[in-house]
């Protein structure tokens, strides 16, 4: 086992934290405030490479491995989550989606511009009456012979109005069940096509969530991704490299919350000396560190068993699993450590709090990890 990084996974990371802490820190508690969408910040991430890291050059993106990737959403995630979610789900969810399912016209028009950063994409799977249970889809996709009539709506949609496309996962043959589903890319401006307002969201506030309403849209027979019957198992598949960027993201909210958690412990004194010198507090950092020590060698291994081209379903939702947890619990303890000045939105931490609650539950809930787990032991 080698668990050193090699010298340009370092210099991705460096890169990563610098951007997070001269670009996504000034600003972030304001767009928090106000739930401003960071257009400026994300259109920089795209000159960096960091919105197709994983995408082949050929397709306009940076060829690189899963590693570097949980190394960059760790260190935009310790400051902005709302930002790292648009990395997230542009890289896990539609490019890589596109690139290992998409056909050659569909790479060359949909997948180069997203892998660059020129455009931004949307992963539409969730429904009012469809979240975890992915096989009750509502929305229909209509075989009208050379093109389908799409109808429906999702909800939850990351990057809902910011994106310019969209891939939806919708029912052909309800007789069929799951393996009736079909994947589609479908391109905002499409009559038809509208946008519902954006949520008021707990956390990750600057990110910009909505439901989708599809009335009628037609969308061309070379938009469908894969076979006929294809769109179910396209959505999993798609998902379980998901996990891994969203156990990232996990891990990178409970490093920043500990980090301001130790620094303030360092400073604050009570009774003489700084709090750290005190046996609560000390005992806290010292549990924090550990659990997030093994919630970043499960992250870690599950990108590099990706990258090694081995399976890596248990091994992912083992990650988001026990990630999430953490990042709920370190940033709890953070906001206690902190005292009433935890309590208060400039010290940070309140909002990596509020942020935290979300990685339990998107991209497959906490209980649905357990479902996966639970198969893959069993089998």
């Amino acid at each position: 086992m080698h668990f050193e990084l090699n010298e340009e996974q370092l210099m991705i990371q460096q890169a990563a934290r610098d951007f997070a802490q001269q670009e996504l820190k000034p600003g972030v508690i304001d767009r928090d405030e106000h739930q401003k969408f960071p257009a400026e910040q994300v259109k920089k991430l795209g000159e960096l490479g960091f919105l197709g890291m994983m995408v082949n050059e050929k397709y306009n993106g940076s060829g690189l491995d899963a590693i570097s990737y949980v190394l960059v959403m760790e260190e935009l995630s310790k400051i902005d989550a709302s930002a790292s979610v648009v990395v997230s789900v542009n890289n896990s969810l539609v490019c890589y989606g596109l690139e290992a399912y998409g056909s050659e016209e569909q790479k060359e028009k949909y997948l180069k511009p997203l892998a660059s950063g020129e455009k931004i994409g949307a992963f539409c799977l969730s429904e009012p009456e469809a979240g975890s249970d992915a096989t009750s889809q509502r929305t229909t996709a209509e075989d009208k012979g050379d093109y389908y009539l799409l109808n429906g709506t999702k909800n939850w949609i990351t990057n809902g109005s910011t994106a310019s496309t969209y891939l939806v996962i919708a029912q052909t043959h309800p007789e069929l069940r799951h393996k009736g589903i079909n994947a589609f890319i479908v391109e905002k401006g499409m009559e038809g096509f509208t946008i519902g307002p954006k949520e008021n969201k707990l956390g990750i506030r600057g990110s910009d969530t909505h439901s989708l309403m599809f009335n009628d849209v037609k969308v061309p027979k070379e938009n469908r991704i894969g076979e006929e019957g294809f769109g179910f198992k396209f959505a999993m598949k798609t998902l379980e490299g998901g996990r891994i960027g969203i156990a990232a993201q996990a891990l990178g909210i409970a490093q920043g919350a500990f980090e301001l958690a130790t620094q303030y412990a360092k400073e604050r004194k009570s009774f003489g000396k700084p709090i750290s010198e005190h046996q609560a507090i000390a005992f806290k950092l010292a549990d924090m560190a550990t659990q997030i020590e093994a919630a970043r060698l499960l992250v870690y291994k599950a990108a590099w068993l990706k990258d090694q081209g081995l399976p890596y379903t248990q091994a992912g939702s083992m990650a988001k699993l026990y990630a999430s947890k953490v990042a709920m619990d370190v940033t709890i303890e953070a906001v206690q450590v902190h005292g009433g000045y935890g309590f208060v939105k400039e010290y940070h931490v309140e909002r990596l709090m509020r942020d935290a609650k979300i990685t339990q539950i998107y991209e497959g809930t906490s209980e649905i990890q357990k479902m996966v787990i639970s198969r893959e032991v069993i089998r």
